[in-house]
């Protein structure tokens, strides 16, 4: 059966020789605004001339490497992060093998510009910075003519879709439509970090509205102006949309992304079972946390069940992580109640406990009442400081948002616990981190192992250096997408969560933990991303969602990195352009 080309504008092809080679069905200067199909000055005179090109692009014809060379001199020249953001969208948006190629040599210089800290900027500015389209977007205005939006897309063969509401934007909020660059940020981690091929990747905003007045009132805004949907409009919306991709892409996997709490949850378990899906706020975090965990864990000479934890913060991360944790105690012997005794969750109430009216998916972490039995507290419910005291907590993790809230008391009050406290403030961005972690080793006298989910430079205290790992959840996502669309699963189910946890605690512990370091660096985050992927394909297949049966007994490892796509150029020869005009994505 003849298969349709990746795009009505191009197709990927090999040759007698088995290399490969792009048939293009556009020429001119079409075929230099065809972001994955310009080479820009790399075009060889041969190609010039077959592809109306000719007198059109600079007659020197240069190297990728060349290429890159230069826009690297030109990101160095921009003044400051959003602008040195705007110049690598920019680049994106005119030659995008270019970009990753770029990126492949300068990922961890430039990770905290494309992803965290810098894009939450870009998001809060985004309808004043806009210059290009990029991907789908679904409003009210539009959402009754989902099967035919998806037609529109370039792409025949998604795979991957990241998908935001914007509801819960990193630790700044509901942002309307900018969102949509987060979902563009994370597609980038997927094809760097985890070698997923862009050709078949799709950011999605479901723009259901925002509660934001700035925006509403802003001129310049670019969303829908209207408040949010909620309840069952905001469900009708979401069921529009997942039908209409299904239909179109039945193999692709939706990443839900910065989904307020107050439907993340109900959006995961309603959609898990009808596509393969997950919630990178809730199971990513979840599975990076818990692998630092047991890094610090192991680093101590410990086990993590010897561990006692509180998680300060009750949204969609903090219950990820809780639910990963408790996962991850039982694994190693605990019963369900014992696991659930040591990890103890508070939100801006204070301690989740028995007796308190809380959302319907905070309730598996209530504390029995009992517990806190003679507890010595100042009100009914306990607070973070009287949490760990009575607890006594040996790792404490934020994902709260609020700057500061692990103090000097609450540092020293870890630090009485034990020899080696575990204090993780994981919450994104750097302005909303709860502590610096140059405050928490002044505090803790050195002896903190400290992990944030920002970047931040080592700590020299005392004539030592104190490694800072980044609990980042691009550890976990693109190797977990990757793995579950190579297996081509219907489901991606919470075994195949963990083992992406697992396998990043076990690559640290091999590589990097001898140094002291509880997460490897970033440069190394695509060696990561194929250990991963080989372990969620591994679980797939024992779990038995995995469409790609042929794979078991298969070398898993040598697999995955054979299908990694790496940005280089390839020959571009011209194609019948009828196959473009007669395709049904032209129309």
């Amino acid at each position: 059966m003849k298969q349709d080309p990746i795009s009505p504008y191009f197709d990927i092809k090999t040759d007698a020789e088995g290399q490969e080679y792009m048939e293009v069905y556009l020429e001119g200067i079409a075929l230099l605004r065809l972001v994955l199909s310009n080479k820009g000055t790399a075009f060889t005179e041969d190609e010039r001339v077959a592809l109306g090109l000719d007198g059109l692009l600079p007659p020197q014809v240069n190297t990728l490497e060349q290429q890159v060379e230069r826009v690297y001199r030109g990101f160095l020249r921009e003044p400051d992060p959003i602008a040195k953001y705007q110049y690598l969208r920019a680049l994106q948006e005119r030659a995008e093998t270019l970009f990753y190629a770029l990126l492949e040599r300068h990922l961890e210089e430039m990770m905290p510009i494309i992803y965290t800290p810098t894009v939450g900027q870009a998001v809060q500015q985004f309808s004043h910075l806009y210059q290009n389209p990029r991907g789908l977007s679904f409003s009210p205005l539009n959402i009754d003519r989902a099967s035919g939006v998806v037609r529109n897309f370039p792409w025949n063969d998604v795979r991957m879709i990241v998908a935001t509401d914007s509801s819960a934007i990193l630790g700044i909020g509901d942002q309307g439509y900018g969102g949509l660059a987060i979902a563009i940020g994370k597609l980038a981690i997927y094809t760097i970090g985890g070698g997923v091929n862009p050709f078949h990747t799709m950011p999605v905003k479901l723009d259901v509205g925002t509660d934001r007045l700035e925006l509403l009132n802003d001129e310049f805004y670019l969303g829908v102006r209207q408040r949010r949907l909620r309840g069952d409009r905001y469900l009708a919306f979401l069921d529009k949309f997942v039908k209409a991709i299904h239909e179109r892409w039945p193999r692709a996997v939706i990443q839900w992304e910065d989904l307020s709490k107050d439907v993340a949850f109900t959006v995961l378990e309603r959609y898990r079972k009808q596509l393969p899906s997950f919630n990178d706020d809730i199971q990513g975090t979840g599975a990076v946390a818990l692998a630092g965990a047991l890094s610090a864990s192991r680093l101590k000479g410990e086990t993590l069940a010897e561990q006692r934890f509180v998680i300060l913060g009750a949204g969609a991360g903090g219950i990820g992580v809780a639910w990963a944790i408790t996962q991850g105690l039982i694994r190693e012997g605990l019963s369900a109640e014992e696991a659930r005794d040591r990890v103890c969750v508070l939100d801006s109430g204070g301690l989740l406990v028995e007796g308190r009216t809380v959302e319907p998916y905070k309730q598996p972490f209530l504390q029995p009442r009992e517990k806190i039995t003679g507890w010595q507290i100042a009100n009914d419910i306990p607070t973070l400081l009287e949490t760990i005291d009575y607890t006594k907590a040996t790792a404490l993790l934020g994902l709260s948002g609020q700057a500061g809230s692990f103090n000097h008391p609450v540092v020293q009050a870890m630090a009485r616990n034990t020899v080696r406290p575990m204090i993780f403030p994981l919450s994104n961005p750097t302005s909303a981190c709860e502590a610096l972690p140059e405050d928490i080793l002044d505090w803790s006298e050195g002896r903190a192992i400290v992990a944030t989910g920002s970047p931040f430079p080592d700590v020299e205290r005392d004539g030592r250096s104190h490694p800072i790992g980044q609990g980042n959840n691009a550890f976990i996502f693109p190797g977990l997408g990757f793995g579950a669309i190579l297996a081509e699963c219907h489901e991606i189910t919470d075994t195949m969560v963990l083992e992406a946890a697992y396998a990043l605690a076990e690559y640290t512990a091999a590589a990097h933990l001898r140094a002291g370091r509880i997460y490897p660096p970033i440069r190394e985050l695509r060696e990561v991303s194929v250990r991963v992927g080989a372990r969620v394909i591994e679980q797939a297949l024992k779990d038995g969602v995995s469409t790609r049966t042929e794979l078991a007994g298969r070398d898993l490892d040598t697999y995955l990195r054979s299908r990694l796509w790496k940005p280089r150029y390839l020959p571009i020869v011209r194609g019948d352009h009828t196959a473009m005009i007669d395709h049904p994505g032209y129309r």
